[in-house]
């Protein structure tokens, strides 16, 4: 489907979300024709795994704040590459924040600025030898470091 001027809201974008992609839109050649995201309307801007979900669950459970109402995620400018994730706990979702819902009544709130750069991620946690970590299987990442803690799109 294409559309003349604007996002196709009604695919299920909340408007945080669609000013982001058009944002976007507006300072990218990706977008040629301005086409609406068929699909979308099911689809929440990030998705967090079972083991993200255990992992974020015990972490809130442990935590004695009851102001803490969820994770946030965000972006910003650092490491060799460009940009690297950021992840603290927070009290509130600002304006244009996105919210998703994930197992266990578990929230993860997504910095507004970091929206468009997130579409489709992944977030999940990893046990291995090395050691335990959150990571996000970003589809947007085009190159990262050696050391895989910074990215650029």
């Amino acid at each position: 489907l294409k559309v003349t001027s604007s996002i196709c809201l009604s695919d299920g974008l909340s408007p945080a979300a669609a000013m982001s992609v058009m944002r976007w839109a507006a300072s990218s050649s990706a977008l040629l024709g301005r086409r609406c995201f068929a699909g979308a309307a099911s689809k929440q801007i990030m998705t967090v795994s079972p083991n993200a979900a255990e992992r974020l669950h015990s972490l809130m459970s442990s935590r004695n704040d009851p102001d803490t109402i969820a994770v946030r995620v965000g972006l910003r400018t650092r490491g060799c590459n460009g940009m690297s994730y950021t992840m603290e706990y927070t009290d509130k979702v600002n304006k244009f924040d996105e919210v998703v819902q994930a197992e266990n009544g578990i929230k993860v709130v997504i910095d507004s600025k970091a929206v468009m750069f997130l579409l489709g991620t992944e977030m999940d946690f990893v046990s291995n030898e090395v050691g335990t970590e959150f990571v996000f299987n970003n589809p947007n990442k085009k190159s990262e470091c050696g050391c895989g803690q910074s990215f650029n799109t």
